[in-house]
This record gives C-alpha cells, structure tokens and sequence, in this order.
C-alpha cells in the first residue's frame, strides 16, 4: 500500500539473510475488480513495484489507491517525542488522500535541502549573492502554502474525530484537546522567508517554515506527554489512528485496509474491549490483528461477536 516497508527505511533490510533480494506479491480486490500487486527489489538494489503487470514510473503514484491504516506499538512516539513524527502522521493522511500533496511534500523537502546547503556555502564566501536564495523562498513558498493550508483543514476534521474516538476508548471524561501549531498562522510564507533570512544566514539554515509545524496536544490543559498515562498514550493512540481511518474512509468512499501489530500490550480490558469493538463492529473493511496472546484476543473477538479467522505462526 505504501510501497515501502512501514517500520524501516532500508529495503535491504527486509531480505531474508543471504539473500540478495525478495519478491512481494498480493491480490487486491476493490469494487469486485482484483488488483495483482507486486514489489521486487533486485541483487542491484533496485525496486520495482506493478499492479496487473503494469509497472509505475514513479512510486508515488501508486500512494493511496490502496488506502492503510497501520497502528504499531511505536507509533506512540507521535505522542511522547518530537514535532517531526507528528508531521509524519498528518503528511502520511494527506498524501494518501492527495497526490498532489504528496509531490508537493517531496518538492518542499528537496528545495529545504538544497537551501540550507546554499546557506552554508554563502558562510565562506566574502561576497553574499543571495539571488539564488531569492529563487529557492519563492518556490519554497509556492509549495510550503500549498500544503500549510491542506493541513490546516486536515486538522480542523481530525480533531472533533480525535476527541470522540478518545472519549469512547478510555471510557472516562477526560478533556483531551489538539491545536495546529504554524509560524504561517500569523504571517505568510513570503513575508516569514523574509523576516529571517539573515538569522538563517547566520545559522546556516532554514529556521522558519512548514517544517517546523506541530500538533499540540493537551490533557485537562497539561502537555499529554508530561502527565499521561500508559493507558492513556495508548488511547490517543488509538484515537489518532482511528481518526486517520475515518478520514480515510470519508474521503474515498471505501475503508481502508486496517493493521493492528501487538498493540494490545500495557492495555486494561476496557480500553481493549471499546477499541475492538469499534474497528470490528463499525467497520465494513479488512482487518489484520497480530498478538501474542492468541487467547485473550480470541475471547475478545467471540465476546463482541466479531466474525474471524485465527492463524497461528
């Protein structure tokens, strides 16, 4: 669905040991149509990727026509570390709902690159020529916007969503709430550029920007993260994922494939039993549960009466 691995970076990684390579092959079906799925990653180290034998020249082409949501044990670093995974969760939504987003995202994070190498090379010279820079904040703003304002409507949906989807899980009033942070809220991305340019002269990078977004998450008006609670990361968790589904499922007409990878760890038996209810019993789509406790996830899935198929490893 993403056309890379969702839990690390490197496709050789993912190659059996020894061997040089691997082959990936599913049968989607949507809309009573199958869809044969293949990724190839060759001893050279290229990838191939191709549905009914029609390869893509760009991977990214292919985000979103099979929508996923994957909820893992580390995704609860979008709660407890930096900005830069909370990004990643509201880009992840985005680029499976636009494509355009998702090129633009790719453009941005080019452009950032290749300016900040800019700026470190203006630091030796004795003479600045920032008529380039001039070049790099124009198109840095034609994109940046683009995807400030996606995100900004992007948010104005997920929270009332966030907030329920907690309320259900953890069963108790707790008042969770969620703000998008961006220095474009107040000034536009032109003018922002502007402003800073020589603090990022000095520093040697880009020091404003859509990168440095945030979302801003409080409990009973306390940073989440400082006071919560095991119990309640996870069911922000959940909450943040289920959202995603709906968004998903809102914006495609269909639900899209739904993951859930050992997440059923540190959990008590509500939480557990209101998140199982809602993803098995309000939901047409697939779902893929992995536990280590088949049992117990057994005797949840009968107790609901959730229709599934167990298979032990």
């Amino acid at each position: 669905c993403f056309t890379k691995s969702y839990f690390t970076r490197s496709d050789a990684l993912n190659a059996l040991t020894g061997s040089g390579g691997f082959r990936i092959e599913g049968e989607l079906v949507h809309n009573g149509h199958n869809f044969n799925t293949v990724c190839i990653l060759r001893e050279t180290g290229k990838k191939e990727f191709m549905v009914n034998g029609n390869a893509y020249e760009r991977f990214s082409h292919h985000v979103g026509r099979f929508p996923c949501v994957f909820i893992a044990p580390d995704d609860v670093r979008m709660i407890t570390e930096g900005s830069e995974e909370r990004r990643r969760f509201a880009d992840a939504i985005l680029s499976q709902l636009d494509p355009e987003y998702l090129q633009r995202l790719m453009n941005y994070n080019k452009l950032l690159l290749q300016r900040n190498s800019y700026l470190k090379s203006l630091s030796d010279r004795q003479v600045r020529d920032t008529n380039l820079l001039d070049v790099y904040d124009e198109q840095l703003t034609t994109d940046g916007t683009y995807i400030f304002d996606k995100r900004k409507v992007f948010m104005e949906e997920c929270i009332g969503l966030v907030k329920n989807f907690y309320a259900n899980i953890s069963g108790q009033p707790e008042n969770v709430m969620l703000a998008y942070e961006s220095q474009l809220l107040k000034l536009d991305f032109a003018e922002l550029l502007k402003s800073t340019r020589e603090r990022d002269l000095y520093l040697q990078r880009t020091s404003a920007g859509i990168h440095k977004d945030d979302i801003v998450i409080s409990l009973n008006g306390q940073p989440f993260r400082n006071i919560a609670s095991q119990g309640q990361r996870k069911s922000l968790l959940f909450a943040l994922k289920l959202a995603e589904f709906e968004l998903l499922r809102l914006h495609k007409g269909f639900a899209p494939i739904l993951l859930l990878d050992d997440v059923f760890e540190k959990l008590d038996e509500t939480r557990m039993h209101n998140l199982l209810n809602w993803v098995c019993m309000h939901n047409d789509g697939q779902i893929f549960i992995t536990d280590t406790h088949h049992k117990r996830i057994e005797q949840h899935l009968n107790n609901i009466g959730a229709k599934h198929q167990l298979i032990e490893l």
